[in-house]
């Protein structure tokens, strides 16, 4: 059984849309829609009770919310680091540990968190979402390590420079901004910048977390996966 979160973000909630949960129905498969803010213990075990009453199992837990500000150091309110903090790393945090207990009881389950090129290498502007990205994958490590006896998966995947509407909105403007620049021309930069040429897709990345839930991946774990056209290497 595979399950599927196709996450936005409205406020702090995370939750999946009813026309993508249709989606899925159409393809034949099982979907349910749930509202959920990740940053919320009850709410995430709401969450997983659910998803238990319904499929009596879970076998894949993939943690994708995120958020991102920008703003130097000096400019950083507190309220912006903790929100940051709460959706990037306490979210990926409350999930896993909400749902490690019936992987081990069931001794087998797949964990993927995403994380980002952001984790392999600090830039200017946000620290905040750096932070919680390189926290992310210190945290894959660890809990794979206290998993691995049970029987389950843990990975991370990385992805670089993603055609997204965050990027579109926030990113790319900000960017532009601070090196006086077009938009278009911060793309073209981007594109330049990576050895294959081109950004990443939403699918570049679905392909790789699809790769490290199945069995041709039954003996990686602990593993962050970079999928970024070769723009960063470690």
């Amino acid at each position: 059984m595979l399950l599927i979160y196709c996450t936005k973000r409205q406020g702090t909630e995370i939750y999946c849309t009813k026309r993508e949960s249709t989606e899925i129905k159409g393809l034949g498969r099982q979907s349910i829609a749930l509202k959920v803010d990740v940053t919320k213990s009850e709410s995430v075990t709401r969450m997983v009770d659910r998803t238990l009453k319904r499929f009596r199992k879970i076998d894949i837990l993939v943690n994708n919310a995120g958020i991102i500000k920008v703003g130097n150091v000096v400019d950083i309110t507190e309220k912006d680091w903790d929100e940051v903090l709460a959706v990037n790393l306490r979210g990926v945090f409350l999930c896993s540990k909400a749902v490690a207990p019936h992987m081990i009881e069931q001794r087998s389950g797949k964990i993927v968190n995403i994380s980002s090129t952001a984790g392999r290498r600090g830039l200017p502007g946000r620290a905040h979402y750096h932070a919680s990205k390189f926290a992310v994958i210190g945290f894959t490590q660890c809990l794979a390590l206290e998993l691995a006896p049970h029987n389950i998966n843990v990975n991370c995947v990385c992805p670089g420079v993603v055609d997204t509407y965050m990027h579109r909105q926030v990113l790319a403007p900000h960017t532009a901004k601070i090196r006086g620049i077009t938009e278009d021309e911060v793309y073209k930069r981007m594109e330049e910048g990576i050895p294959l040429q081109r950004l990443q897709t939403p699918e570049d990345i679905g392909n790789t977390v699809a790769f490290l839930v199945s069995e041709d991946a039954k003996n990686i774990t602990g593993q962050s996966i970079n999928v970024n056209g070769g723009s960063v290497n470690s």
